[in-house]
């Protein structure tokens, strides 16, 4: 095991707890630092944990509680105009889960809290100094904290990553904006049905909500990014109007918008992602999840491969001689994983909006592409099959495969 034993980790959303949680296990003790003066409460709309996401949460003793929380999603289907077309599925793991990211986020500090992790709130990070011996985290409040390695998992927006490299890219705009609601309206579809529908305007998504309604999310092609404060900033009403102009012409997408209510409307303004980070560490600090990978919501994998890294850096830190190694170990071990998965999400994204033509042709070229470019073995496979064996001793060597 390195040398470190204490730990501060910056950012209380998802990765962080279970970053401090995986930690706790691999005996080395972390403080959580949120910058904001509470916990999410309500915020934030619906993420999907994958089959490997799960796989990765049982490592920390979280998957239980997460999934008794989540909507399995059994199958999948494209509606492509008046059409529905099952989509293959992949065999032999278990469904995907979709949950309220608060909710999730309120398990997995609770879990944490349970296993004796502290969490600091109101702890905005504006600087950090290294020694030989440590790092000194310093907040806005004026106040300070020392350990032996700071861990960014402050999101897509890092101010760790920052630090650590002061030339590193910042995300980059998808071209789409991402909203969500629960619908009134109730498709015919059973439940555990998740469909992906190319609207004349824009692309969008739904399945039944367990307890009544449409759970639908839709992202609208945008020439202009907007922040989140931006898009927040314009009143629900009126983007639920441009939603109803935008999806008027779908079936079921016109109902979908017709029942949603404006004080519901999630509003999640441009979706984001994360280019290739160079650099995922510097002497004691070091990066996790959104804040080093960012994949586009298309991936389906954006939080599952924040709870893998989180795991796979606490198994480095446990099991290699230095704090150096054990960084450079876990790069290693995820650096081709998270970019692979980033580039099919943003294949998928320029599929997001076709043209007329395209979805002319959709109903000719799905069965051809279900055999093909859709074939879930040859696409996503090796992402959800993926488990990580905690008991595994990790070694300075690349596996063999």
């Amino acid at each position: 095991m390195t040398t470190a034993r204490t730990a501060i980790v910056i950012g209380s959303g998802i990765a962080g707890p279970v970053t401090a949680l995986a930690l706790h296990r691999a005996g080395i003790n972390a403080t959580v630092y949120e910058a904001y003066p509470a916990t999410a409460g309500g915020v934030g709309g619906t993420l999907a944990l994958a089959p490997n996401g799960v796989a990765a949460l049982r490592t920390v003793g979280a998957d239980e509680a997460v999934t008794a929380i989540a909507t399995p999603i059994e199958r999948s289907a494209m509606a492509v105009g008046r059409r529905l077309i099952d989509l293959p599925t992949l065999a032999g793991v278990p469904p995907l889960r979709v949950v309220h990211r608060a909710e999730l986020h309120r398990v997995l500090r609770d879990r944490a809290v349970a296993e004796g992790v502290p969490f600091e709130y109101g702890k905005r990070l504006v600087d950090a100094e290294q020694t030989t011996s440590g790092v000194t985290a310093r907040f806005e409040d004026g106040s300070t904290a020392t350990a032996d390695i700071l861990v960014g998992a402050d999101g897509i927006r890092s101010r760790v990553r920052g630090l650590i490299d002061p030339a590193a890219p910042g995300p980059r705009f998808t071209g789409l904006l991402s909203f969500e609601a629960v619908a009134r309206h109730e498709v015919d579809v059973e439940p555990g049905t998740m469909t992906f529908a190319f609207g004349r305007r824009g692309y969008y998504l739904y399945w039944p909500e367990p307890g009544g309604g449409t759970r639908w999310g839709a992202n609208l092609p945008q020439q202009r990014p907007m922040s989140v404060v931006e898009a927040r900033a314009v009143p629900t009403a009126q983007w639920l109007d441009t939603l109803r102009t935008s999806y008027g012409d779908d079936d079921p997408g016109r109902e979908l918008m017709a029942t949603s209510r404006a004080d519901e409307l999630q509003v999640a303004g441009s979706l984001q992602i994360m280019p290739p980070v160079p650099n995922w560490y510097r002497g004691r600090m070091v990066l996790v999840g959104d804040s080093a990978h960012a994949p586009s919501n298309s991936s389906g994998q954006g939080a599952s491969l924040a709870i893998e890294s989180a795991v796979q850096l606490a198994r480095c830190l446990r099991d290699l001689p230095d704090i150096q190694t054990a960084f450079a170990a876990y790069v290693r071990l995820r650096r081709a994983r998270v970019e692979k998965v980033a580039a099919r999400a943003a294949r998928i994204n320029h599929a997001k909006a076709p043209g007329p033509i395209a979805r002319t042709l959709m109903p000719l070229l799905i069965p051809l592409m279900m055999r093909t470019v859709m074939d879930p073995e040859k696409t996503v496979a090796d992402e959800q099959r993926y488990v990580i064996d905690w008991d595994a001793p990790v070694t300075t060597e690349p596996a063999l495969r």
